[in-house]
């Protein structure tokens, strides 16, 4: 017959003094206070290993701060998991081990492994966009936070000073990036839901505003400050290759010399340059040529066409062109990539076929037989095309103002 062992009470644990010996005050059903010799009592649990059939102890913590109701909550707890077969001591170490595994799982951390992704399907300079506005805005405040102390209030206050400046379209990215990184974490088994998932409504939607262009007939106008800005060589002849080749002005600052055919009157921009993440191939025209003559004693020498000012090894930064445009007068009514927008309207306007505008300005076309077939059929009513939007821009030049020549 087991023997009887009557419950402790908190005056027997409080007055249990220090011996020359540790001892044992049982509470019953595997749970006693161990006594040490320097006056320090413990909880220990002593069960029935489910599987070795071994007694083993399991400690509950120290007296004072794990109180006689709180062990006798975790015998109740350890109880359980023995009555499932199921060892108090290794499921007890499981669980610390995936806690430390949450706190070290921080939103930077995280983000780092959703970034390595996410930068294989977006353009090198899209990706340094990216990361460096998380950088800039989100990382400092609560990039060390353990994703599930990541909530929505938290990041809406992160981001009210940004509101407060009114950059509420860069409010809007961040708030798209870092719900990819909270579903990137869902899916990955980081946490069991998107904390984030609503913040957006927390904010003032910005308005939608068109990239700056300029009207068809305004071209002439454009082609005379070019003529008469002072700007350096490079700068200008950047500005022309953009608006000849109707190229976005990453994707252009970033023109490397071996991308051109030459022989074949081309240049062939690899996936990994595009923000489409795919390749894509410009016709070139005579005056798209004559440009890069004419740099050849610049920068023929260097891997890229349009080498940086002050890093000529690197190639000349995106801005450059919208740099320049805002001191030659055009702040607010044009920007780089509006000039795309200007050879689009002028070319719809003179009867050209929209899908082959649109297969020229790289807009993909989400059919994947269509855009095969686009590529191979368009290629040669591109080049038409490109060489009469070339030779309208050499008119709205008006005499030699144009470097294409």
């Amino acid at each position: 017959m087991a023997r009887i062992v009557k419950p402790l009470t908190n005056t027997e644990i409080k007055n249990a003094k220090a011996k020359d010996k540790e001892y044992n005050l049982a509470d019953g059903q595997g749970l006693a206070l161990r006594v040490k010799p320097n006056g320090s009592k413990i909880w220990i649990f002593n069960y029935t290993h489910p599987i070795s059939n071994k007694r083993a102890n399991i400690g509950f913590g120290i007296y004072p701060e794990v109180t006689l109701a709180n062990a006798r909550d975790k015998r109740l707890n350890a109880r359980s998991l023995l009555a499932k077969d199921i060892d108090p001591k290794s499921h007890k170490e499981e669980v610390i081990k995936q806690k430390q595994h949450v706190l070290s799982k921080t939103l930077i951390v995280v983000a780092k492994d959703w970034f390595e992704v996410k930068k294989t399907s977006v353009s090198a300079n899209y990706a340094i966009d990216v990361w460096r506005s998380l950088e800039l805005h989100i990382f400092p405040e609560v990039g060390k936070y353990p994703l599930t102390e990541i909530t929505a209030p938290l990041v809406i206050d992160t981001m009210k000073p940004i509101v407060a400046k009114g950059s509420l379209e860069t409010v809007k990215r961040l708030s798209q990036r870092l719900n990819e990184i909270m579903t990137f974490a869902v899916n990955t088994g980081l946490i069991h839901a998107n904390p984030l998932s609503g913040i957006k409504a927390a904010f003032e939607k910005p308005k939608k505003r068109n990239m700056p262009t300029l009207l068809p007939e305004q071209l002439p106008e454009l082609m005379r400050a070019l003529s008469l800005a002072s700007i350096k060589i490079v700068t200008r002849s950047l500005i022309e290759w953009q608006l000849h080749t109707m190229i976005r002005p990453g994707e252009a600052a970033g023109t490397e010399w071996c991308e051109i055919d030459f022989e074949n009157k081309l240049w062939n921009i690899p996936a990994e340059r595009m923000k489409t993440k795919r390749p894509h191939s410009i016709p070139l025209s005579s005056q798209a040529l004559g440009l890069l003559t004419s740099l050849k004693p610049i920068s023929g020498h260097r891997e890229h066409v349009f080498p940086g000012d002050r890093s000529p090894k690197q190639h000349a930064n995106k801005e450059t062109a919208n740099a320049a445009l805002k001191r030659m007068g055009f702040k607010d009514t044009l920007v780089a990539h509006g000039m795309r927008a200007l050879a689009s309207t002028t070319l719809n306007e003179q009867g050209f076929d929209p899908d082959v505008i649109e297969s020229a300005l790289a807009h993909v076309d989400k059919n994947e037989v269509r855009r095969a077939y686009n590529h191979a059929e368009y290629i040669e009513r591109r080049t038409i095309m490109m060489n009469w939007w070339s030779q309208h821009i050499e008119k709205a030049a008006t005499g030699n103002m144009s470097l294409a020549v």
